[in-house]
């Protein structure tokens, strides 16, 4: 049994540091999203060249979430976060200052290998500053802050961008990744005085094996990788590339209103965030239903959208799809309360790695496939964006799959003492 973090006003401090970098990082991310038109100009690419993009950054991206997680596990966070900052602050400078295709691809891959060090090792602050009884919260929470980043790329970024051009506005961005680096530095810490991680044992090669394979034996940690697998693609699909081009280009929109529909998802995700953290955190039944819920929803709308008869849909329905795509990203955080509990302490940091890669895997499959496909078709959206509903239906079935095994296995005493811990020796309890 090990003992509740104790939360608190430095607790918070903490964690906001490593929120912030986060925040950095969503922002060098999805910046690619408002100048995806641009891009295809200034390097003089086809839609494939340009969704080569985002899906070598989201490449780099998933296949860094296992090596992540081993190193927050056996480093610490504060190593991982530093050496995430820095990358991410070249890349996103190399993005700018790129005369070629193949210099940009390298900077956007290197940005991905940094990005890819932030979520889990804010996970990790998450369960190791604070009670486990707020996990939920605190993991929807970092999710909102990332996408208030991604709101600045839409809000901020893209005038900016039409503003000063490309050099200044990539490279004015980067000045952001060395202001959070300072804090960073100084102040982080990877736990509080008293309860640090169990220590790992010596013997790299052991440790990696026994990490992954251990963590891939738990079910919920393979289900909470589907459930993150299903419901966040749509929508980062949509944010991170194909939104503005579809909206611009299939739906007759202006740049102005595209960006204003774009600016709704992540509104739409902020708001739906703080619902659903409250909603998991008072009753762990809700977790499923959620996330299918969130699922089906999800196929409806875009189902609608694609099927309208005409050459557009109305712009309610355009407005209805926004606002449904902003629950994904909140329903792709329901996959860490999966694995949390799954996993000891000393594991979270790979077990989380393993669940992240469901979203950016599914994601990156996406777009590439509606890329080809659009080269292929002339441009045809309805058939492009129709990978949607293939992947949807393979994450529905393993979820389906997966779920009641996972579920069992939870409930069984010491699997349930780590979502409600024994009161520690101050005399505070779990839930």
């Amino acid at each position: 049994m090990f003992q509740d973090p104790p939360g608190g006003g430095r607790a918070v401090a903490v964690w906001s540091i490593g929120v912030a970098v986060y925040f950095v990082a969503v922002i060098f991310r999805t910046s690619l999203g408002v100048a995806g038109l641009d891009a295809a100009d200034r390097f003089h690419v086809n839609a494939s060249a340009l969704a080569t993009f985002s899906l070598l950054q989201l490449l780099v991206y998933a296949g860094m979430q296992i090596p992540v997680g081993l190193m927050v596990d056996r480093l610490g966070t504060k190593k991982v976060l530093t050496l995430g900052a820095v990358l991410f602050t070249v890349g996103q400078l190399g993005f700018a200052l790129s005369p070629s295709y193949g210099m940009a691809l390298a900077a956007r891959a290197l940005l991905g290998c940094g990005d890819a060090m932030t979520f889990i090792s804010v996970l990790r602050l998450g369960t190791r500053w604070f009670p486990a009884r707020r996990g939920p919260l605190m993991a929807q929470l970092a999710g909102l802050v990332g996408m208030a980043g991604n709101l600045v790329s839409t809000l901020v970024l893209a005038p900016v961008l039409h503003g000063v051009g490309w050099t200044a506005a990539f490279a004015g961005s980067a000045v952001a990744g060395l202001v959070v680096l300072v804090p960073l530095v100084l102040f982080l810490r990877d736990h509080p005085e008293g309860h640090g991680p169990v220590p790992a044992e010596r013997g790299s090669g052991g440790f990696v094996r026994r990490q992954i394979r251990e963590s891939w034996a738990e079910p919920g940690t393979r289900l909470g990788l589907w459930v993150h697998f299903t419901t966040q693609f749509p929508a980062m699909v949509f944010l991170l590339l194909w939104g503005m081009p579809f909206l611009v280009e299939a739906q007759g929109l202006s740049r102005t209103t595209a960006g204003g529909l774009l600016t709704l998802v992540v509104a739409s995700n902020m708001a739906l965030g703080l619902v659903y953290g409250q909603v998991v955190g008072r009753r762990q039944s809700a977790r499923i239903p959620l996330a299918l819920g969130t699922v089906g929803l999800t196929a409806l709308l875009w189902a609608a959208v694609l099927a309208y008869p005409g050459d557009t849909a109305p712009m309610w329905l355009l407005i209805t799809l926004c606002l449904v795509l902003g629950g994904c990203g909140p329903a792709s955080m329901i996959g860490f309360d999966f694995a949390r509990p799954a996993n000891p302490p000393e594991r979270q940091g790979t077990a989380s790695g393993i669940t992240n890669m469901g979203g950016f895997i599914a994601s990156m499959t996406t777009l590439l496939t509606v890329g080809v496909l659009l080269d292929a078709t002339g441009d045809n959206y309805r058939i492009a964006f129709s990978t949607v509903f293939v992947l949807e239906a393979l994450g529905v079935s393993q979820i389906l799959r997966l779920r009641r095994r996972a579920l069992a296995r939870e409930a069984e005493p010491e699997r349930a003492s780590r979502a409600c811990p024994l009161p520690d020796a101050a005399g505070r309890e779990g839930p």
